[in-house]
């Protein structure tokens, strides 16, 4: 009975968000008035994510046993009252869309969307269109004269259609009534903006609603759209600068938003499975699996309707239950990881239907690359999301893995603790390290920036109990211009999230490092890349760099950092969904259109 609801609020909806759409791509091509059109967009953006989180909202109601049943009666009359508002929306940004200019008849090839406006049946006759297998009237202006802007309004009148809309009302009537049938609900819909459909099959493949469809369907549809993103400048809640592109982020963010469903599997028991550690430097591996089998938004019961399946392990528990200390011998956490994966491949029928493609996991723990390696497909195929980000080692596959944020998490119950740092002017630290010194580099970076080398350069082992008496190392890390986040035995730092919490510019010095999430985000605008050969000239390259280029990375850092939180209960745009949105862009990015 609750996916039947579902269904119908979906169907309900799903109409009035594809003229939104429409809205969008009309506003794109506008000829004329284009500031006025952004305008429209505007409003109809907003609406547009009202609609959307409808839906989201009435899929967890339908499918958690623990919220409340949707209250549905009033939604049809929302949607019928939502789709003449965007009908005149859409209508006022066709006029400048399909201006026509003495020099281009309406016909020409400028566009070839034109046909959207001509009915599919040559037996109407001229000014019909069908709604619903009944002729209506339609008037259009001529086209082969010039339209100034104060006709615009005319014009506006001149492409509505006259009609009623008597079967969307007797359909709205039906359905507060409770009589409302299947054959109602798919009736074909009339825009008055000047758009007639005669029935739903001539819908353009790219109206149709990316939920409804088939999950690989719509993943195509997905990458179709990404890959022609319309332009954005600026966004309230998003900073372009850090980004590669906003425009294919933001798209491809609303995309995910809008359609992705995952499928968790339950089978495996704790502690390597379903029993995620918050607490350390691992804690990453577990705050994702906390939170995505709490998600209600992305997460889907059926299988048949998701578009990723998650394997919800530990590479940290599985260490701990399984790794014999100091035998040097990983052998038994793989070997456990593959039987697990030909467990699952045996009892359900999704891994062997895309050989794992489909399929992801999540490990921040050093060992988290090495765990994969017994299982042939899981290590080929599979999507990856790892701290352990190391390109040499081949088995990171950059565009298709994940790069990891590893972060330290002290106080699980707050993991949001000491946020912040001291402004510029208040930083009189030029660099500032201090850890273990294990791996290939931090010897070297000791060597010649170790204590006593420079007065501006504070590279430590660990910090000096008398130092720390005076300053703790969060306060240094808040003092300091630079953060050097060197690797250690592997290549992934937790000081780089640590250095974007107070505000530090982090300086990463650990050559065949993918870094955090960089299929989206702009490193070089908010951190210092340094290769290991180049520690010699560390101070060198960072008295390069002028004060002005300075304060800005230093600001980006700070526009940066929410997308590197983790949030008791998840927000946009946080590091929850930064995760989850790389996995699924990524996975976009292996379809072939």
């Amino acid at each position: 009975m609750a996916l039947l609801e579902e269904k119908q609020v979906e169907e309900e909806l799903s109409y009035p968000i594809m003229v939104a759409e429409r809205v969008r791509s009309t506003v794109d091509e506008a000829d004329t008035f284009k500031v006025e059109c952004s305008e429209v967009w505007k409003q109809v953006d907003r609406l547009l994510q009202m609609l959307r989180t409808l839906v989201r909202f009435a899929t967890a109601t339908n499918t958690s046993d623990a919220s409340p049943p949707l209250y549905e009666r009033p939604i049809p009359r929302i949607a019928v009252d939502t789709t003449k508002n965007l009908d005149r929306a859409l209508a006022l940004t066709l006029v400048h869309t399909y201006l026509v200019l003495p020099d281009r008849p309406f016909g020409s090839d400028h566009r070839n969307d034109y046909s959207f406006f001509q009915s599919s049946s040559s037996s109407l006759q001229s000014g019909e269109s069908l709604k619903g297998g009944t002729p209506q009237k339609v008037h259009l202006t001529p086209t082969n004269s010039f339209i100034s802007p104060d006709e615009s309004s005319k014009l506006i009148e001149s492409f509505s259609v006259e009609q009623e809309n008597t079967k969307l009302e007797a359909r709205v009537q039906k359905k507060t009534s409770g009589t409302a049938n299947k054959k109602d609900r798919n009736l074909a819909d009339v825009t008055k903006g000047g758009m007639s459909l005669s029935s739903q099959r001539h819908v353009p493949p790219k109206q149709k609603h990316i939920w409804l469809l088939p999950p690989n369907e719509a993943l195509v549809l997905a990458k179709r759209e990404i890959d022609h993103a319309p332009s954005v400048n600026e966004d309230p809640d998003l900073y372009a600068p850090i980004f590669r592109n906003i425009s294919v982020f933001k798209r491809s963010y609303e995309l995910m938003e809008m359609t992705l469903k995952v499928y968790i599997y339950r089978d495996g028991s704790r502690p390597i499975f379903h029993k995620p550690p918050l607490k350390g430097i691992y804690a990453s591996e577990g705050w994702f699996m906390k939170l995505m089998e709490e998600n209600k938004q992305f997460v889907t019961r059926d299988p048949e309707k998701a578009h990723l399946f998650y394997l919800p392990y530990s590479a940290r528990q599985m260490g701990l239950a399984l790794y014999v200390p100091g035998s040097h011998d990983l052998k038994p956490l793989s070997n456990f990881l593959r039987d697990y994966v030909n467990m699952i491949a045996a009892k359900y029928p999704f891994w062997n239907r895309t050989h794992g493609s489909d399929h992801f996991l999540v490990a921040c723990h050093d060992w988290g690359p090495y765990t994969v390696t017994g299982h042939k497909e899981l290590a080929k195929n599979a999507i990856k999301a790892l701290c352990n980000a190391d390109l040499s080692e081949r088995i990171f596959v950059a565009g298709r893995d994940v790069s990891l944020p590893e972060t330290t998490i002290r106080v699980p119950r707050k993991p949001l603790r000491n946020l912040g740092g001291n402004r510029a002017s208040l930083r009189p630290i030029l660099a500032f390290f201090a850890g273990s010194m294990h791996g290939r580099v931090r010897p070297t970076l000791l060597k010649y920036w170790g204590i006593g080398k420079d007065e501006d350069m504070k590279i430590y082992k660990r910090l000096p109990l008398r130092v720390s008496q005076r300053m703790t190392y969060i306060q240094h890390m808040k003092s300091s211009k630079y953060c050097v986040c060197p690797m250690g035995f592997e290549v992934n730092s937790p000081r780089i999230v640590e250095a974007i919490y107070y505000e530090c510019v982090p300086v990463i010095i650990a050559d065949n490092f993918v870094l955090p999430f960089n299929e989206v985000l702009e490193w070089s605008a908010f951190s210092v890349v340094v290769a290991e050969k180049d520690i010699p000239r560390l101070k060198e390259i960072l008295l390069s760099i002028p004060i002005r280029k300075y304060l800005t990375m230093q600001n980006n850092v700070k526009m940066v950092q929410k997308h590197f939180l983790w949030n008791p209960r998840p927000i946009k745009y946080d590091l929850f969904h930064m995760i989850l949105h790389s996995i699924w862009f990524n996975k976009l990015s292996q379809i072939q259109t």
